[in-house]
């Protein structure tokens, strides 16, 4: 019996690993890497969006191979706002004019929350911008002007739980990434669908 087969047997819409631990570890490894070279000598800051990117921000971190800093920023839509009315929760403790910024995202899709975020660090004066993500739906893309340089897998048009991602704050801890039974769906989506602008 699988870890989830409880949650399934509770009537919880968890379905099936979509990607294991060990997939995703290979590939944040690989990434690691991959900035690692383009980045070298440059002491990057490592900047995540709370909450869903935390998990993929500190195995990312393990992986980078070269001195960096890490910083998160919190982001809420405006309640009865428009689909990209972004409001500030928490912002940097890190100043970043001059510096090497890499936004670090668990999930773009429509690119709007990256998009509010490159505007908005692009005023404070870094030295370059770019952004790594670690699920990508490009065939969503509204904003087509955002810096992702690196991506770790493309996916399908599904929802998804484990890895940092939730529903209604559940399931964030789960160590492989999860297909959502979404005709069992109850919950209110937060992370990893479709449904949250914020999270794209």
């Amino acid at each position: 019996m699988s870890a989830v087969d409880p949650l399934r047997a509770q009537g919880h819409p968890i379905g099936d690993v979509y990607l294991s631990r060990q997939a995703i570890g290979d590939r944040v490894a690989e990434l690691g890497a991959e900035l690692a070279t383009e980045l070298a000598g440059l002491n990057p800051i490592l900047i995540a969006p709370l909450k869903s990117s935390a998990v993929f921000l500190a195995d990312l971190s393990r992986s980078l191979p070269i001195p960096h800093e890490l910083d998160v920023i919190e982001l809420a839509p405006y309640l009865g706002g428009a689909g990209d009315a972004v409001r500030l929760l928490k912002d940097l403790d890190l100043p970043v004019a001059g510096r090497h910024v890499v936004i670090v995202e668990d999930v773009v899709d429509t690119g709007l929350t990256l998009g509010f975020l490159v505007r908005t660090l692009s005023l404070r004066g870094p030295a370059s911008l770019s952004a790594v993500t670690l699920l990508d739906r490009p065939y969503r893309r509204l904003v087509d002007d955002v810096p992702l340089r690196w991506i770790g897998f493309t996916v399908p048009d599904e929802l998804f739980a484990g890895y940092g991602l939730g529903l209604d704050e559940r399931w964030r801890a789960l160590p492989d990434l999860h297909l959502v039974v979404t005709d069992e769906l109850e919950l209110g989506i937060d992370d990893g669908g479709t449904s949250s602008e914020l999270a794209a």
